[in-house]
């Protein structure tokens, strides 16, 4: 199989830089000399934060996305500054999006949001050995916490419930720390 890879790039166009994502044109030349376009949707990255308060308990966010036009229930996250540590975002984003500060951490996993035309990557931490303060949203947030037993979390994903991916994600990599 041959690959196209950036080596096989013969031109990159900016289209939009935003404050969020920015978006690329590449033209690229196939192996049979061919020439084919990839969009490429750049963004800084992103966490997500697997919050036990108790074992077996998770915090959700209810959550208006507007893209959607409607509420998700999902893990609270957040993106990462141009230039920040994705620890310092995942601490700052749990405290901002729920009010909670914890004092264990564990990285769980990085996976891809949508590797067929975007970068990001997410990082999932796990906190545990928390306390409740006061939400800091950002002026564009509005977040109802939801502290919910795990398997009820998980059974709503496999019901439709929960329909976020890096939620389903994070919580079936939670379940997987959980059982063993």
């Amino acid at each position: 199989m041959a690959l196209v890879t950036r080596d096989s790039l013969i031109e990159s166009k900016r289209i939009y830089d935003g404050r969020i994502i920015s978006l690329r044109k590449d033209t690229l030349a196939m192996p049979d000399k061919t020439v084919v376009a990839r969009e490429v949707v750049e963004h800084n990255g992103g966490v997500v934060i697997a919050c036990q308060p108790e074992p077996g308990q998770v915090v959700l966010i209810k959550q208006y996305r507007y893209p959607l036009d409607k509420v998700l229930i999902e893990l609270p996250a957040g993106r990462i500054e141009p230039g920040e540590d994705p620890f310092v975002c995942a601490k700052r984003e749990l405290t901002e999006e729920t009010g909670y500060k914890a004092s264990s951490w564990q990285e769980v996993s990085r996976f891809y949001s949508t590797p067929g035309f975007c970068n990001e990557v997410l990082y999932l931490y796990k906190a545990t050995d928390v306390t409740l303060e006061n939400k800091c949203l950002d002026i564009d947030e509005e977040t109802e916490v939801l502290l919910l037993p795990l398997e009820e979390a998980w059974s709503r994903c496999c019901k439709g419930e929960i329909a976020d991916a890096k939620t389903i994600a994070g919580l079936a990599l939670l379940r997987g720390l959980q059982s063993g």
